[in-house]
């Protein structure tokens, strides 16, 4: 492809960003608590883990070591990841490597706000962007003034300038540093954002998938999960090098024509997918995990408290978000991890928290409980906006009821 003449060759045609805030919860919460900063300190608490101000204005906080339950870390600080406590493991589990970190309860409403924050900051200076959750976003920079000078002998230093001025404005919108990857995709950009993390500007090009990319274990590419790593261990496949190097009949051969394909393109730094500024939710849910496995007769009225705070929580959601919805879901977790999802299509879609109670607990009485109860769901799909016909409606199946019937003891539960 001709390339015009103020480009410098150096440079691809789409310059694509990815900003990934530097561990978000934990930055967020030492800015309230910024006696903290440089200690070990896990976020997924619950509210009685909060620090206490005693007399002398000095702060009494939680330790790791005095956790019971069954909670996993959603956060935590890099000098608890030093420790070798990561999000997503258990809290008891990183008790044992890590006992006097600090443990603080999540705030999702202080999250959410300062998520708001970056991405309006960035969105002053560049424009297209892809939300990809509350603290990461995809950024298209190909056409931003100035981004193509460069600067000295430095034809990428347009680049770097574009990406200082965002990551400046993030930190004066949020008082929180941020960690961008520049390359010419996605897929690149997500890898780059996390080599030089916290606070780190990463730029590649083409040129770069050898030195930078390619020493990296596959599981640093995105989409590749644990089983298929394990997978590619037990081929003989490792590094992304060695994928690069691997034949596409053999993948396609272990993996399937879509994701052997995949793989190969993947591991050479291919991907044409392009920065999508908007699309709409499938569903919304809302769940929560109990600290002890609950009966259900035993715990009914703890279990319909928390039922119905969830279908009001996601009431609230769906209110907030401006959506409303047909199909109604439930999903529940038994002791010994086996997973149970029902659900009902109404006639009309709602976002109205009684309704959603109401068609939830018809979905429950369906669901056998004849045991202890460890997570409990609720979730709104066939979303659409109020005011908008919905063409849908009266064409889609409904569900048939299980073929064995309710319990009777189901039909008083929760």
């Amino acid at each position: 492809m001709a390339t015009p003449q103020n480009i410098p060759p150096q440079l691809p045609e789409r310059l694509i960003a990815h900003l990934d805030m530097d561990a978000f919860y934990a930055s967020v919460e030492l800015l309230r608590y910024p006696d903290l900063k440089g200690q070990a300190v896990v976020i997924g608490g619950r509210r009685s883990h909060a620090p206490v101000t005693l007399e002398d204005g000095s702060r009494r906080y939680s330790r790791l070591r005095d956790y019971t339950g069954r909670g996993v870390i959603t956060t935590s600080t890099y000098a608890a990841r030093d420790l070798g406590v990561f999000s997503g493991m258990g809290l008891m589990k990183a008790a044992l490597r890590a006992p006097d970190a600090i443990l603080l309860p999540t705030d999702f409403d202080a999250y959410r706000l300062y998520s708001r924050l970056f991405k309006a900051a960035v969105a002053e200076l560049a424009p297209v962007i892809e939300d990809r959750g509350i603290d990461e976003i995809y950024i298209d920079l190909s056409d931003i003034p100035g981004i193509r000078e460069a600067v000295g002998h430095d034809p990428l230093g347009g680049v770097r300038a574009i990406a200082r001025e965002i990551k400046n404005s993030v930190f004066r919108a949020t008082g929180l540093t941020c960690s961008i990857g520049i390359t010419p995709n996605k897929l690149l950009s997500k890898i780059a954002s996390d080599l030089d993390k916290p606070d780190g500007i990463t730029i590649l090009t083409e040129a770069d998938i050898p030195t930078r990319i390619w020493p990296l274990g596959v599981r640093k590419v995105n989409g590749i999960g644990p089983k298929a790593a394990a997978k590619l261990l037990a081929l003989g496949i490792e590094t992304v090098a060695e994928l690069a190097a691997a034949e596409p009949p053999m993948l396609i051969g272990q993996f399937g024509n879509s994701f052997g394909a995949w793989l190969h393109e993947a591991a050479h730094g291919r991907d044409k997918r392009a920065v999508v500024t908007h699309s709409e939710p499938v569903s919304i849910s809302r769940e929560t995990t109990f600290e002890r496995d609950l009966h259900a007769v035993l715990d009914k009225a703890e279990l319909g408290a928390v039922f119905t705070r969830l279908c009001e929580q996601l009431a609230s959601d769906l209110t907030r978000k401006g959506y409303q919805g047909r199909t109604i879901g439930l999903k529940l977790r038994f002791e010994g991890f086996h997973t149970v999802t029902r659900d009902l299509t109404l006639e009309l879609p709602t976002q109205d928290a009684q309704a959603i109670r109401r068609a939830a607990g018809a979905c429950l009485k369906r669901v056998p409980l004849d045991k202890r109860i460890r997570l409990l769901g609720v979730r709104v799909g066939g979303l659409s906006r109020p005011g908008v016909p919905d063409l849908g409606a009266g064409k889609r199946a409904r569900l048939k009821p299980a073929a064995s019937g309710p319990k009777p003891e189901n039909l008083a539960l929760f």
